[in-house]
């Protein structure tokens, strides 16, 4: 603001009478004129060059030395003061004009000026001539000061401030009459309080409003501007949400409120009560925020009951049934702020902000409790005037809270959002393209929300919000994708709810707007939840077919189906997928892994293991394309599949032997030999035995597959066996570390597999007339061997010595063996001991005849040596009585032919042995009598005394 010219009627007259006083100060004040010219000159486009205060500084000082002035010299001094300030003026009003944002701020040098014309007049204070000197040098820092404090200097601020309290502090305050010298004086102390508050020196600064309440003059103006500073410090201490500074500023804006009261009974125009009525009500409303947010909750309600039943008009401002609801519900009383809640839909002039903050403080307060009212609030308010989308967004995400879904409350929550947002009047908020971010952000919200719910497994509230949150959708060309995308969540849900039939419908929905592998999956996942195993091995076929389709769902789909116990669906999966690996692609999970996946699944019903037989070929088939590495894997994770895959083998081989199936059974140890025969550095040794064993197990269940079906395997299938069976020999023979090259190295390492090896050996053996002297060996070797055990030895001695394949060398040497080991024991079993001398007797009649055949009488004569010194019921009592029969019996034909020397072992041969059978005391006395008359007659014996001789 211009400063008006100083008005001096004589100052020609005065400048002439005091010329030589003043020729001293002449060159000075020509340099500052000079200056001012300058300046004058200066455009308000550019900026103001340091060289004019720089100038006018020096000049200053100058004068300062040379003080003090003559008052023409003072006058003059004034004049140019008030004309630099007023150039600096309209600098700043040409800036400020020609500034198209409409914001302009004084550069420091233009203070700088400003501080250099209240110098001067500071100078030339005491000049005479001029009404109020002190007063309007006073009102020129004043000015500067106030600018300095514009520009945050607020040390330059208060010296200006100081230098105006100085002069202004020589005038008498009862002789200022004029209003805006009055304003001055409480101007300055509100300025210099505002600078000391600036630099943190409250005390300074209250001390300095104090004072101010001695130049209020009696005028509404002073009084509401030094309210105002008492309440612009209070609600400073109050946004600072300190419990000192609380305390402060409720202290202030007392000061404040008394201040209104006191200017109110002082001031009688009806337009200045006015003005200090409304600040009185403001100062109320700040107290009442005070309070509230010191938690003195009766003192809100006071300050509010004062407000609304207010002298002179009650205050309806919007933030009074806030603050009223915010101390009911501090206090507990939740009815009564409910209603302040209520009550704030018909109040009209009740912003949306305040509205939504009081819901909001509302609801956390009460919590899930609250959430009914705030729908019912919120649709009252829908009802009355129109609300914007952003609103509705802030309630409903107030109502949703932040809290995990699942609890009780959150599902109480939900269900109120799910009302609230499908009322018709909430959707239409969102229509129309203005709309469509509010539409896209709550869409995202009831999304998440449900997404919340979902993995809380809250399906039904899920499935409720979701499909409310298709409300929202955009309405542009995207709504497909959204729609297609919510139909598939939809599906999830009710297949969490085992609703198939709804999800069924949704994803057919979906399917029909968007066709992609995501809706395939689904649709596979559907068919298993309803046993539904024939569509959804289809529904696998499908799913290749999408073009967006990646290996990873067959993975997935092999999941889902295993989870759902359909093992048909699983295995086709995974079958599918490994279709995908012959073409060379990059494939997400190794195919080895996926094979051992597959056989996996299989194990799970015994009645796979054909199809386990064939899923394992096919895999040493890739195994046999790619190599070990490549489809195992380097190190000792491709050991480890490796093992994974033989040893499985092995059993699957393994079980099927034990059930019966002998002819899965030899291809499974077959293929288990091929795994072990994959070996890397070290392994050399352990698994080349593995591969010994397995072909010996393969070769034992194909003659036992042979036996089982009574049919006899082709020659060349003979041989192959026997092949296989040389090869696992010599194997396991070199594995042994041992320098023998004979079968008691393959009984060194493992017995049973050597047993298995020799019966194998000795059944093919036997179909070649040929190998009689191969099997004896076998049988050698494994009756010198350790681990061989009798009952072996027995069962190869009876199928040795019966049957069109009988070897009775082989039978004759196992069951003297097998003798001889039994005669050896502790405990002999007699039982088994008199089957192998019947067997034997057998075998040697068979094959050597009856006659004067001493080695049968031989094996008699062995079992009477066995039989001395057993107790009774020792040996067999109908074996002994056999024995003694037949042997009786042996010399009936002897006689007939005349061969009474050996009729005549026999016949002592079959007596001894009577003498140990128990119960054959009349047989022995017939064979005694008979001996005897034998003996008298020999010579002339008879065709028909002989026939007697036999016992029965």
């Amino acid at each position: 603001m211009r400063i008006a010219e100083i008005s001096t009627p004589d100052f020609r007259q005065s400048s002439t009478a005091s010329a030589a006083d003043s020729s001293n100060y002449s060159h000075a004040l020509s340099q500052i004129e000079a200056s001012i010219k300058s300046l004058e000159r200066h455009s308000a486009s550019l900026p103001l060059a340091d060289s004019f205060s720089s100038e006018l500084r020096l000049v200053l000082a100058e004068l300062s030395q040379l003080s003090p002035f003559p008052n023409s010299t003072k006058l003059l001094l004034w004049k140019l003061s008030y004309r630099l300030w007023n150039t600096c003026v309209d600098l700043s009003n040409a800036a400020y004009t020609s500034n198209s944002s409409g914001v302009h701020r004084l550069s420091e040098e233009h203070a700088k000026l400003r501080q250099i014309a209240a110098d001067f007049l500071f100078l030339s204070a005491d000049v005479a001539g001029i009404p109020s000197p002190a007063i309007k040098a006073g009102l020129f820092f004043y000015k500067t000061g106030l600018i300095w404090h514009d520009l945050k200097n607020f040390d330059f601020a208060n010296n200006c401030f100081e230098k105006a309290a100085d002069l202004i502090s020589k005038v008498e305050i009862n002789s200022i009459s004029d209003n805006d010298e009055r304003k001055l004086l409480l101007d300055l102390n509100l300025a210099r309080s505002r600078t000391a508050w600036e630099v943190s020196d409250r005390n300074l600064s209250i001390a300095l409003l104090n004072r101010s309440k001695n130049v209020l003059f009696g005028t509404s103006e002073n009084y509401k501007a030094l309210a105002n500073q008492y309440l612009m410090f209070g609600k400073i201490l109050l946004s600072n949400d300190e419990v000192s500074g609380l305390n402060e500023a409720l202290k202030l804006m007392c000061e404040a409120l008394e201040l209104c009261e006191k200017g109110l009974r002082i001031v009688k125009k009806t337009e200045e009560t006015l003005h200090l009525k409304e600040l009185r009500l403001k100062i109320l409303r700040f107290m009442a925020a005070a309070h509230l947010q010191s938690d003195e909750f009766e003192n809100v309600l006071k300050c509010v009951k004062v407000l609304r039943e207010g002298v002179g008009g009650a205050d309806h401002h919007p933030s009074l049934s806030v603050l009223a609801m915010k101390a009911w519900l501090g206090m507990g009383r939740y009815k009564e702020a409910e209603k302040e809640l209520r009550g704030m839909v018909v109040n009209n002039g009740i912003p949306e902000g305040v509205w939504v903050s009081a819901v909001e403080s509302y609801f956390q307060a009460v919590g899930t409790a609250g959430a009914e009212t705030v729908k019912g609030v919120f649709l009252g308010l829908l009802g009355r005037c129109r609300v914007s989308p952003g609103v509705a967004i802030r309630v409903v995400n107030r109502v949703v809270g932040d809290g995990p879904g699942g609890t009780e409350g959150a599902n109480v929550r939900a269900k109120v959002v799910t009302e609230l947002v499908s009322d018709e009047r909430v959707v239409e908020l969102f229509s129309g393209d203005a709309a469509a971010k509010e539409r896209t952000t709550m869409h995202a919200l009831l999304w998440n929300c449900a997404a919340e719910h979902f993995r809380a497994k809250e399906y039904q509230i899920s499935a409720e919000m979701f499909e409310k949150s298709l409300l929202y959708g955009p309405h542009n060309i995207e709504n497909r994708i959204f729609r297609a995308k919510g139909f598939r969540v939809l599906c999830l849900c009710h297949l969490g709810l085992s609703q198939l039939d709804r999800a069924e419908e949704y994803i057919n929905e979906a399917e029909k707007l968007e066709p992609n592998i995501a809706s395939a999956f689904l649709k596979f996942k559907i068919y298993l939840q309803t046993k539904d195993h024939n569509s959804a091995i289809a529904q696998v076929q499908a799913m290749s077919s999408c073009l967006d389709f990646t290996p990873d769902f067959l993975s997935l789909s092999a999941h889902e189906a295993v989870a759902c116990s359909s093992l048909s669906a699983a295995t086709a999966s995974l079958s599918h997928l490994l279709n995908f690996y012959s073409s060379g692609k990059p494939m997400p999970t190794n195919e080895v892994v996926v094979f051992r996946t597959l056989v996996t699944i299989l194990i799970q019903d015994s009645s796979n293991d054909s199809d386990i037989l064939k899923h394992l070929n096919r895999a040493y088939q890739r195994l046999s394309e790619l190599g070990p590495e490549l489809f195992f894997g380097k190190g000792e994770v491709g050991r480890r599949e490796r093992n994974w895959f033989a040893v499985n083998a092995w059993n699957f081989g393994v079980r099927n032997g034990k059930e019966k199936k002998y002819k899965l059974c030899a291809e499974f140890f077959r293929l288990a030999s091929e795994f072990y025969g994959i070996v890397s550095d070290g392994e050399a040794k352990e698994n080349s035995t593995m591969v010994g064993k397995s072909l010996v197990m393969s070769v034992s269940a194909i003659i036992a597959d042979e036996r089982l079906r009574k049919a006899t395997l082709p020659e060349t299938e003979t041989k192959e066996a026997i092949e296989l069976l040389d090869r696992a020999r010599k194997i396991l023979i070199s594995s042994s570390g041992s320098s023998g090259k004979d079968e008691g190295q393959i009984a060194a390492m493992d017995p049973n597999i050597f047993l298995i090896y020799t019966l194998s050996a000795y059944d093919l053996y036997s179909r070649f007339s040929d190998k009689g002297a191969q099997q004896l060996i076998l049988i050698k070797n494994l009756a010198s061997s350790k681990s061989c055990n009798p009952q072996h030895l027995l069962q190869i001695g009876f199928d040795a010595s019966e049957g069109p394949r009988s070897n009775p060398e082989v039978a004759t040497f196992t069951l003297r063996t097998c003798l001889s080991s039994l005669l050896a024991s502790p405990s002999p079993d007699y039982q088994s001991v008199a089957l192998i001398l019947r067997k034997l007797i057998s075998v040697a009649t068979i094959h050597r005849g009856d006659i004067d055949d001493d080695s049968v009488i031989e094996i008699y004569r062995q079992a009477y040596r066995i039989m001395v010194g057993l107790k009774e019921g020792d040996y067999p009592l109908e074996e002994a009585k056999w024995l003694a029969m037949t042997a009786w019996n042996r010399a009936a034909l002897p006689v007939r032919l005349g061969q009474i020397d050996v009729a005549k072992k026999w016949m002592n041969i079959g007596l001894e042995l009577a003498t140990k059978v128990p119960g054959m005391q009349t047989y022995k006395s017939c064979m005694e009598d008979y001996v005897a008359g034998f003996e008298k007659k020999f010579r002339g014996h008879e065709n028909g005394e002989s026939s007697s001789l036999v016992v029965s």
